[in-house]
């Protein structure tokens, strides 16, 4: 059995290391996660993912702040791993750690594009047609490494990032046993730096829309679909919309239609369907109720 150093955090990263663990071929000898973090209003300690996978399987366990923490390059070597496998993990690999093993990364994007912190939510919010999964052989830059091969997946029109998320997952999973399978056979292919585009982490102003245009509206809908969600200046969220026209040029903002519990908004360019909101410290309602509580009616505006 090969032995395999698994470095991974989030529910993504867990569903990669479960189908490690399901095979027969390999033993992980260690599981690398980041510290447990304060969730919810109460700021409980959760454990990763990850790291409740590996309890669960009575694997060893390290949560460094920094992977160049003292000890930390010494418990992994002892372990004399065949491989390294990163999914999601949230830290830059030190070079010393590069050396150990070969270090395979598994990135929610068709590299070279989207290198970086939230490749799902920017194929959402550029309206791409295909996303896939990466296998990608780890070098000192970010996400740049030689690919080691690819799963590719056609985007529904209408498909959520917690939706595309965990079709992502399974897929990762899949070209995972697939590479370590067949890593002696691969050739790693370098990667096109002139094609390579960067995506940032996502923060909680990201949300923040207007009604300039019901496209991007949309997209912005999708790729942030749970958190940070999307919101007006004033805050309030809009929690499930449809896109209903792509062109035409309205007043932003402006109540067209009100239908059973939903609400026809204009935007300057297109219109979307708002079917559920949810003020600032309230709990989410119809869009209609919504109106009904406000006095408005068709024809006024909703900024």
């Amino acid at each position: 059995m090969k032995k395999i150093v698994y470095m991974g955090t989030p529910e993504y990263a867990s569903i990669i290391l479960d189908a490690i663990i399901s095979s027969s071929k390999f033993d992980v000898v260690l599981v690398i996660t980041q510290p447990d973090r304060p969730v919810g209003r109460k700021q409980e300690l959760l454990p990763s993912p990850v790291k409740s996978l590996a309890i669960e399987h009575n694997i060893d366990i390290l949560q460094p702040n920094n992977l160049r923490e003292a000890g930390i390059y010494e418990a992994i070597s002892n372990f004399k791993p065949d491989f390294i496998v990163v999914a999601a993990f949230g830290q830059i690999l030190p070079s010393n750690i590069l050396d150990i093993a070969p270090c395979i990364n598994l990135h929610a994007s068709l590299l070279p594009l989207y290198r970086g912190a939230s490749p799902v939510q920017h194929a959402l919010l550029n309206g791409d047609s295909f996303t896939g999964i990466t296998a990608m052989l780890m070098e000192e830059g970010l996400d740049s490494g030689p690919i080691l091969g690819y799963r590719y997946f056609k985007i529904p029109s209408t498909m959520l990032v917690d939706e595309l998320m965990s079709k992502l997952s399974y897929d990762a999973a899949l070209i995972t046993i697939e590479t370590l399978m067949n890593y002696e056979k691969l050739s790693p292919i370098a990667q096109t730096k002139a094609a390579s585009t960067h995506c940032k982490k996502i923060k909680k102003e990201d949300g923040l829309i207007d009604f300039e245009n019901a496209t991007e509206l949309y997209n912005k809908f999708k790729a942030y679909h749970g958190w940070p969600d999307i919101f007006l200046a004033n805050g309030l969220k809009l929690l499930d919309i449809e896109l209903v026209d792509l062109e035409g040029t309205r007043t932003a903002g402006k109540i067209l239609n009100i239908e059973n519990e939903s609400v026809t908004i204009s935007c300057t360019t297109g219109t979307i369907k708002i079917k559920t909101l949810q003020p600032t410290s309230k709990k989410a309602m119809s869009a209609k109720s919504y109106l009904l509580g406000r006095g408005l009616k068709v024809g006024d505006n909703l900024l």
